[in-house]
């Protein structure tokens, strides 16, 4: 709309532009003036029924011609007052609108936006009728007839009415706008306190980083992910207008995601350094440990040898030199962790502890196994029966839970339950031929046994449990 802001209704236009028609903003002075300048003599000769008749600028043409005019001017002043109203209305609107457009770029703001434009050429032709209504008629002309009033006043009034229609479907425009405004304005409402969470988290990382040096760690890994983030803090800077609020409201919350990050990882330093330290000299204890006991499996395996069949130990003769082998490479791997933590390479570092920590793992297992394997060797040897007796009260519990509630036991209890009678008899069997008894093959029959068995149990108690 052409219309100044703050115009008042009774003045469409501002009073410092005269407008063609219109005698001007300084006319009145002018009258003044002059009056002032006539004779006193001549305005006291005058009779006083004609002062009184003629005093002012404008002739009389009776009661008629006056009211055209009063009833025209209060048309024009009606118009003016619509006029402004729509004015100021569009301009309210369009704040809204624009709020829209730059945070929200849905397909529904886009059209929000179409709309208001279209609304926009709507206001300029309402306007234009009305600028060239007042325009083409001079209330104020002393020869003023009441057919030219009557005209002014029809036109006026048709202006004012298409203005107010208007004025009715942008108020019915920005009533549709709730939602999609009420969203923009949400989304406004966060960039601020996001923003401003981001600086702090980059103030945050930065002091933590400072006191990380203090105690002699450099961090460096840490202060060049710090360094990369500060791009992102110019264009923060930058602001919404230039960059979008919705790319702003992500870059905000990416910056503290990292920069928080940053802090905290700067924050564990001196425990992470403490706790390599410690991790060191905990795998430098076992390791030594280790080469200890894995001198103590060749006795083991010579016992084993003697006394048992090739059978029970022949799985354990790499033993001693893989263990021996596991612990060089340990020692190897926990010198380079050292060099590692000296040059504050913290993930390096803790790489290298976990593969010790695996190899060291492995032979501990590995010459346990041989003890182990010695002491079950044993003690079935001894007592042959205990094993037996542990399978078969398996076996029997196994049996008397699938006959629970039944008078015939259920195919898929009974068939692995008697697969596992017969396979304990094989194994006991084997006990009983030969000198010296694969008791290790025994030992891993019965568990195996015990295994099925168990899996019979848990399936039933699954399925009575679901029903």
């Amino acid at each position: 709309m052409t219309a100044t802001p703050g115009t008042p209704p009774s003045q469409p236009y501002p009073p410092s532009i005269p407008r063609a028609g219109h005698r001007g903003a300084f006319t009145p002075l002018l009258d003044t003036l002059t009056l002032m300048s006539l004779p006193v003599l001549a305005a006291l000769a005058l009779p006083l029924p004609a002062a009184f008749a003629g005093g002012g600028t404008r002739r009389w043409f009776g009661g008629r011609a006056e009211s055209q005019r009063a009833e025209a001017q209060a048309a024009k002043d009606a118009a003016a007052a619509a006029f402004y109203e729509l004015d100021t209305a569009q301009r309210d609107l369009r704040i809204s609108v624009e709020t829209i457009a730059a945070v929200d770029d849905s397909p529904a703001a886009r059209r929000a936006v179409s709309d208001f434009d279209a609304l926009g050429r709507r206001i300029d032709e309402a306007s234009q009728r009305y600028i060239q209504a007042v325009d083409a008629h001079d209330l104020d002309r002393d020869d003023l007839d009441a057919a030219t009033a009557v005209r002014a006043r029809g036109e006026l009034t048709a202006a004012k009415d298409e203005l107010v229609r208007v004025k009715e479907e942008l108020d019915r425009f920005g009533s549709s706008l709730g939602p999609l405004l009420g969203k923009a304005e949400t989304q406004l409402a966060r960039l601020a306190p996001a923003v401003e969470r981001a600086r702090q988290a980059l103030l945050g990382a930065s002091n933590a980083l400072d006191a990380a040096r203090a105690t002699n760690l450099r961090a460096d890994d840490l202060a060049a992910r710090l360094a990369a983030l500060s791009p992102e803090l110019t264009r923060l800077n930058q602001g919404a207008g230039q960059h979008g609020v919705a790319p702003t409201l992500e870059r905000a919350e990416r910056v503290q995601r990292e920069a928080s990050a940053i802090r905290a990882e700067a924050e564990r330093l001196p425990e992470k350094a403490a706790e390599i330290d410690h991790r060191l000299v905990s795998l430098r204890t076992r390791a030594q440990a280790l080469t200890t006991r894995a001198g103590q499996v060749d006795p083991v395996l010579s016992e084993l040898r003697r006394r048992f069949a090739a059978a029970c130990w022949q799985d354990l003769q790499h033993v001693p030199e893989q263990a021996t082998q596991n612990v060089r490479q340990a020692e190897l791997k926990l010198r380079e962790a050292q060099a590692a933590r000296d040059a504050q390479r913290w993930a390096d570092a803790t790489s290298l502890l976990s593969t010790v920590r695996a190899l060291l793992s492995t032979t501990d297992e590995a010459v346990s196994a041989a003890g182990d394997r010695l002491t079950r060797l044993n003690a079935v040897q001894k007592d042959p029966q205990a094993e037996i007796q542990r399978t078969r009260f398996a076996i029997r519990d196994a049996q008397r839970l699938a006959m629970t509630g039944r008078t015939t036991p259920d195919p898929r209890d009974a068939g692995p339950l008697d697969d596992a009678v017969a396979r304990l008899e094989r194994a006991i069997g084997t006990l009983e031929s030969g000198r010296h008894p694969d008791y290790w093959h025994f030992l891993t029959e019965t568990e195996a046994v015990r295994q099925a068995t168990a899996q019979v149990v848990s399936r039933i108690r699954e399925e009575r449990g679901g029903h």
